[in-house]
Formats: structure tokens, sequence, C-alpha cells
């Protein structure tokens, strides 16, 4: 029996921290509640009438609890939003079409009707991507109906493959065939094929195919004037890639409902070992020289001292988190080539065969938990905040000193308290690294989401400043615009109003996104 999805936090029911445990959370920080804020039973919450009336041949519905469940994504905002009961941004309708053709439908009848299209894949978003924060009436349109592995090529080793395929959902048709996507985000469980495109999502792999837009043959998308398939190629150097321009347009041009994606036979053999570091400036020489060695290993992720201790990997040292896999030969020999690395630039390295590698599985452990642990948190009035970016390694070790050092100035201005600010490197790359960072801190009741967007706002003028992305895997949806705005270059922002308004000339798919809200001349 699969277990029920929350619809004001992350994953599922029967995962949820029980009163108890999101009480004992309190002890990681001075001045919270004694007890959580109790979660509202969503039958007893009042939403805003629903503006629409779609025709009955569309699969649209008006359920009230169909709309709360989609009011809004899974940031730390959106959850507190919902536990207080705060639904007046609900869409007026969600749909949940089961073929293209019906995607094909709704766009033709929200472009006719200005209606808003926000396609929301599995509204795991953490960037306020998947709500709607104008005055037009909005649609929300689930696209998990279109789940299915359409076709396997075994010798190219490649799928075609519907956009609203769920991780596992995906994984499973995959399997018999002896093949995996490798594509493994934390919101695995609970985000889409075609969310993980449009939003160029980042996935385990912390090296090589760091993210899904590498494993992309073609794409299908529906927009409001057309349907746009490119060829299925290895590789092509025709002119800008048309795949490019939907990948990562985050739902602004059209509805991805099928990509043919490059698959991996599934891995055979698999190594993991972690080592310990005394400083910063030895741990992170260690992981760049093993991002630029060409060993690619699975997982490599480096943990600060404050990140270990909560992961219960480490206290007071650096740890280091390495894993190598492969369908083809077995990886004993690549690890210990990687834990000779770490060794050569002071690391410590744990023996397995004596039981002192359990650094990987607490790490591993923990950052399944988190999500759920961030949602108890949240009922405690805590401030939980996460941002990740990505910098060049001539500025890694600045940018950590820099952020923790500024940014936790911030948290303890706005909480009038220090808080926790703890950093590891998720993905590693020849010429750099991305820093995913965690903030946590006792909040006020009632002022929680202000609290947040203070220090989220500090937070991205410190990343803006040192010419540090806003973003390295979880999108811009609409609390990374500023941030972006300043990342991207004026001469694109013009290409890309200008895709816009040809390709959604009523301006109906999720505004506000990437761009300013464009209305139709209407």
């Amino acid at each position: 029996m699969t277990a029920a999805r929350s619809w004001w936090g992350w994953g599922t029911t029967d995962q949820a921290l029980p009163d108890d445990e999101c009480a004992a959370l309190a002890g990681l920080l001075p001045g919270l509640p004694a007890r959580p804020r109790p979660v509202p039973d969503v039958g007893d919450l009042a939403l805003p009438p629903s503006r629409i009336t779609p025709p009955s041949t569309l699969p649209v519905t008006t359920d009230p609890a169909a709309r709360a469940a989609r009011a809004y994504g899974k940031a730390y905002r959106d959850v507190v939003r919902a536990l207080s009961g705060d639904l007046a941004g609900a869409p007026d309708a969600v749909a949940r079409p089961g073929a293209e053709a019906e995607v094909v439908d709704l766009l033709d009848w929200a472009a006719a009707s200005d209606v808003v299209v926000v396609p929301v894949g599995g509204g795991s978003s953490v960037v306020g991507g998947v709500e709607y924060r104008g005055e037009r009436p909005w649609l929300a349109v689930e696209l998990t109906g279109l789940d299915r592995v359409l076709e396997v090529d075994p010798v190219s080793r490649a799928a075609r493959i519907q956009g609203g395929a769920l991780g596992p959902v995906l994984e499973a048709q995959l399997r018999p065939h002896g093949l995996t996507l490798r594509h493994f985000p934390q919101s695995f469980e609970f985000s889409t094929l075609g969310g993980w495109l449009a939003t160029r999502a980042g996935g385990h792999y912390a090296t090589l195919h760091t993210h899904v837009h590498d494993l992309v043959e073609s794409l299908r998308v529906v927009t409001p004037v057309g349907v746009s398939e490119s060829w299925r190629l290895p590789g092509s150097g025709a002119g800008p890639s048309p795949d490019r321009l939907f990948l990562g347009s985050e739902g602004i041009l059209g509805v991805i409902t099928e990509a043919w994606m490059r698959l991996q036979d599934r891995p055979r053999w698999k190594a993991s070992a972690s080592a310990t570091f005394p400083g910063a400036t030895a741990a992170f020489s260690a992981v760049r020289a093993i991002a630029q060695a060409g060993l690619h290993p699975a997982n490599c992720r480096l943990l600060d001292p404050g990140e270990a201790a909560l992961a219960g990997a480490a206290s007071g040292e650096w740890v280091l988190v390495l894993g190598v896999e492969s369908a083809a030969h077995p990886v004993e020999g690549r690890l210990s080539e990687l834990t000779d690395l770490a060794r050569a630039h002071g690391g410590r390295v744990a023996d397995p065969a004596a039981g002192g590698d359990t650094a990987a599985d607490a790490w591993r452990s923990n950052f399944l938990r988190m999500p759920y642990v961030r949602d108890g948190l949240a009922r405690m009035s805590a401030l939980v905040e996460t941002f990740e970016t990505a910098c060049t390694w001539d500025r890694v070790e600045e940018l950590y000193a820099t952020v923790r050092a500024e940014v936790g100035a911030a948290v303890e201005q706005v909480t009038g308290a220090p808080g926790l600010l703890n950093c590891r490197l998720t993905h590693v790359y020849p010429d750099g690294a991305a820093p995913y960072f965690t903030v946590l801190a006792a909040g006020r009741p009632g002022d929680e989401v202000a609290m947040w967007d203070e220090v989220k706002t500090a937070a991205s003028e410190v990343l803006g400043r040192l010419g540090a992305t806003i973003t390295h895997h979880h999108a811009v949806g609409r609390d990374h615009r500023p941030g972006y705005d300043r990342q991207r270059p004026e001469p694109f922002g013009l290409a890309l109003r200008a895709a816009k308004s040809a390709l959604d000339p009523a301006g109906v798919l999720n505004p506000g996104v990437l761009l300013d809200e464009l209305r139709s001349g209407r």
C-alpha cells in the first residue's frame, strides 16, 4: 500500500516526525517553543472560491484538497505558510492530463481564457517555482499521468520516457532491461523527469554526470504555438541547440512531455570510503586533486565540521565521503587511488575492514532524512534555510569563509542570537565546486517567513558580490529571481523575452519565473 503524500510538507505522511521528536529537536537551538505547532486538517481550511469553470471535456478538478496540496512547493517558506493555514494563493483548479493531446487542449483553453498554467511536476520545488503570485486565475498542471517508458533502444542505450514519470516509476520500468538513468536527486521519490529537465536538476553523482541535461538525446515539448521535437543525436554542431532552449526554462516556454534519455548499465560493483581532515585548506586541496585526477567518483561529498557533526559522521573535523561504482569491472583499485590522493593531502582514511568507515553510512542516512527533519524544525518555529552555489577552485575557500562570516552575521542580526551555518561540497569539477550551505536558527512564532526572507536576501547578496552562481541545481523559480537577473547577461535576457513572447503569446505559462510577467495585448 502506497503511503499518502503530505499536503503541507515533504514526502509521505508516514515519514513525518512525530510531535515528541519535533520537540526533541528544540535542543539544537535555544529559545524554541516547548511543543510543535499542530498540523492543520486540510478539510478545516478555507480556500478562496475557484474563479474558473473549465470545460467538462478537460481533466480538471476544483476539489479543495487537490487545490490545497498544490498551493505551494516544498521550500521552508511554503511549509510555514501551509502550517499557518495560509492558502490564499491556492490554484483555482488542478489539471491531471493522461495524454499529450490533453496537454495541448489545456494550453489552448488556458490561452483563450487568460488562465495561467503552472506545470508542477512532482511539486517538490524549493525555490517558489510552482506557485503563481499574480492576479489572474491559475491552473496547476500535474503531469504524473504521463509516466511511461515508451521505448527502449538497448543498442544505443537510450529510452523514450514521458515527462511525468516519477523517479521510482521510471527506474522500475528500466530495471528489467538492466539499465538505469542513474539520476538520483534528493527529491528522487517525489519529482519527475520533466521537472528535472525543466530545472536542469543536479543528481547524486558528484562528478562527471552531475546534471540531468547531460543525459538528454532529444526533447518533445508542447508549446502554446505548436509541438517542438528535436532529433535523436549523440552530438551536433548544427547551430544553437533546440534542447538547450527548453532545458532549465522552468515551464515558461512549454511543457516537456517526452524525452529520449541516455542510459547506463546498472552498476554491479560498488565501494565507499571516508577520510577526515583537520582543516579547510587541506580538505579543499584533496578534493580538488581528486576532481582533477579523472577518476570520476560517483560520490565525493566534503562535509565541514558542523555538517559532519550534524550528520553524526565526525566531531570537529572535515569529512570526505567517497564512493565508486561500475557495471564493467571491480572498483577497489580506483577507490585505492582516491584514498591515496586523500592521504597525500593530509587525510586520515578510515579502515572499513576495522569497522571504521561509519561516516559514509551516517551521511547517507542523514541525507535522506533531512527534509523531514526540516519540516519538524519548522513546526518548532526554527528557521531552516539551504542554498547552494558554485565557483571556481581559486575562490572556493574564500567563498566558504566569507559566506560563513557574513551570512552568519545576518542570521544573528535577524534572530538576535547566533545560529548554525554548515556547508558541504555536493558536486565537484576539475575547475570548481558546488558548496551547499545549511542555516539553522531560532525563529519567532508568526515571524518565520519574514525572517527567512531576510536571511535569504543576505545570502543571495553575498553570492552575487562574489560572482558565484545563485543556484547550482535548485533552479531559479521566483525566490532566486533577483540573483538570476544579476547573473544573466542582458543580451541573453532580450533573447529569452523574445522567445517567451513568440512561444507563449498570451503569457500564460508560469509567469514571474525567469522573467517578469508578460501579458498579451488583451
